[in-house]
């Protein structure tokens, strides 16, 4: 059992506010997390793909209001949007009865859905939470090795599904990630997007998996598919709101630079990509040209799942550039670079870009185990920019930005 390290932050959120909406692409986890939860307080799970949970829903007011002293778990919630004007009658007349919180804990499978009927019908009463996929502080507790001599290789070739990961061979955790694809292609997509074909979305999936970390120039994706470039973002929007694509957005301020507007694009979960490409293994990924972004998206996305920054790149015309800059509610600013190197040496851009924004902790994530600051003859001339750029692990660098996001969360 890999214990998540959201279920403190649900906990608390299901007793702060009247519903909470948990996010996350299908079978990250959401429901055994909510079971978690619902084992803390008297609850009733209803199901809403099970054709007996939607029948007890025929007359829901009826039903929810004769539950309206338990936790009530709506799974798959997207799949019931006529719930949401009455859910939030129910939250208002349990406040005017005295009961501020824990009435309703809803699961969906994708944000754009969601979001959208939610913020229509819940304004200010509820809270979003995202679970993604395990990350490396979540394994680390994981006592049951995988046939990788590393955990952290297995979660990067692997990727952050509890199926695929915890797969007794590589073989089984290849073959659950192409099923996985498979049926979001053929059965959840079409719910949102039912004009799709499915061949023409992994066609679609795959180049943005071959150009992983890349600039979106949505003219070229769009000359490849044969359609036209507002269909291109169409899909991409699709892809971004079912969890499954992230857009890193480029850093912008008044900087008197020229800087890159463009978003780069990967698929979140790396095990995903490496399938989408046929890759089955360690040896398979590392000799092919995306093992470099391939392990920037992987450390990006674990950085990202254990911060509560907002996550951008910075990029300018000029050539100073940084992997990873994160921006907290102070306004601080940290810049990581990326290096899949025991010798990580960062490019000049990225002292050029440390010039620029003068952020307030700059680190080269690696693969080694030891944190160390970089030598000031890195860069001769400017030494006092070397001098505080630290080397550091991965879940060394998680731990830090979890801390952080736990004391700003008081």
């Amino acid at each position: 059992m890999v214990i998540r390290k959201l279920l403190p932050e649900l906990l608390a959120a299901t007793q702060e506010s009247p519903a909470v909406a948990l996010l996350g692409p299908r079978q990250v986890g959401k429901t055994t997390l909510a079971f978690a939860v619902a084992e803390a307080t008297a609850s009733i799970y209803l199901d809403l793909q099970s054709e007996t949970d939607r029948s007890k829903l025929i007359n829901a007011e009826l039903y929810l209001s004769a539950h309206q002293d338990k936790l009530v778990i709506l799974d798959e919630v997207h799949r019931f949007p006529g719930l949401f004007p009455l859910i939030r009658g129910l939250i208002d007349r349990g406040r005017r009865a005295g009961r501020q919180q824990g009435l309703y804990l809803l699961l969906g499978s994708a944000s754009v859905e969601l979001l959208k009927q939610s913020g229509e019908s819940l304004a200010g009463r509820v809270r979003f939470l995202e679970l993604a996929p395990f990350d490396v502080l979540e394994i680390e507790q994981q006592s049951s090795a995988t046939e990788e001599p590393s955990k952290r290789e297995a979660l990067w070739v692997r990727g952050g599904f509890p199926e695929s990961y915890l797969a007794k061979s590589a073989a089984k955790s290849m073959a659950w990630r192409r099923d996985f694809i498979r049926t979001y292609l053929e059965r959840d997509i079409p719910q949102f997007a039912p004009r799709i074909a499915a061949e023409t979305l992994r066609r679609f999936w795959t180049m943005l998996a071959h150009r992983q970390g890349g600039l979106l120039n949505a003219t070229e994706l769009a000359r490849s598919l044969d359609v036209d470039v507002k269909t291109v973002l169409r899909y991409l929007d699709l892809l971004v709101d079912l969890l499954l694509v992230r857009k890193l957005v480029p850093w912008h301020n008044n900087l008197g630079k020229r800087l890159v507007k463009a978003p780069k694009v990967y698929i979140r979960d790396s095990g995903l990509l490496h399938t989408l490409l046929g890759l089955g293994d360690l040896d398979a990924l590392l000799g092919h040209s995306v093992s470099g972004l391939s392990y920037e998206g992987f450390v990006l996305e674990n950085l990202i799942s254990c911060s509560d920054a907002e996550p951008y790149f910075y990029r300018s015309s000029a050539g100073a550039e940084i992997d990873l800059l994160l921006q907290f509610n102070s306004g601080e600013l940290w810049a990581i670079e990326v290096k899949r190197s025991v010798n990580p040496r960062p490019e000049r851009g990225y002292y050029h870009a440390i010039a620029d924004l003068k952020p307030s902790r700059c680190f080269v994530v690696y693969p080694g185990q030891e944190r160390f600051r970089l030598n000031a003859e890195l860069l001769a001339w400017q030494p006092d920019v070397s001098r505080q750029i630290e080397a550091i692990s991965l879940p060394e660098l998680c731990r830090l930005l979890s801390a952080k996001a736990s004391a700003s969360r008081g």
